[in-house]
């Protein structure tokens, strides 16, 4: 009698199991660190303890942004600058969009003073592209929300 084990496949069951816990902690981390812009809404309309903050400079702030959200420059982050912050609070932060690093930049910053953050997927472009209003000097009322992921 001729047993034959077949160690390619038992190696290839291992490795893809180790592949798929991979997967489940890259996944999960990622929506314990992201947030996509229908959530921050549905959050921000529920009253939920969020408190979105915007990045970017001044002027672009002064310009358009999310309702509701406040201002603080990533490069201005401190306790005193973010004192008026309850740390009991989710922080979301945002930038411009996909090529603006502003949001990272804050988001580490915001974890460094001792705040669970998550940082908006897309930024403010994505915000806008789904159809939430903004504020500011350029705002827009409108809302014609797009977003597919409901």
């Amino acid at each position: 009698m001729h047993f034959s084990v077949d160690l390619d496949s038992d190696k290839q069951q291992l490795n893809s199991k180790f592949e798929m816990e991979d997967q489940l902690r890259h996944y999960t981390n990622k929506l314990a660190y992201e947030i996509d812009s229908w959530d921050l809404k549905v959050a921000l309309e529920a009253k939920e303890k969020v408190v979105v903050v915007d990045t970017r400079s001044p002027d672009a702030f002064a310009q358009e942004h999310i309702p509701g959200a406040i201002n603080i420059p990533h490069r201005t982050m401190s306790g005193s600058t973010t004192s008026q912050i309850d740390r009991e609070f989710l922080v979301i932060t945002y930038c411009d969009g996909i090529g603006c690093n502003a949001s990272t930049k804050g988001a580490l910053a915001m974890l460094k003073l001792g705040f669970h953050v998550k940082e908006l997927l897309g930024g403010f472009d994505w915000w806008k592209r789904d159809g939430h209003a903004t504020a500011g000097r350029l705002s827009s009322d409108e809302t014609n929300e797009s977003c597919g992921c409901q």
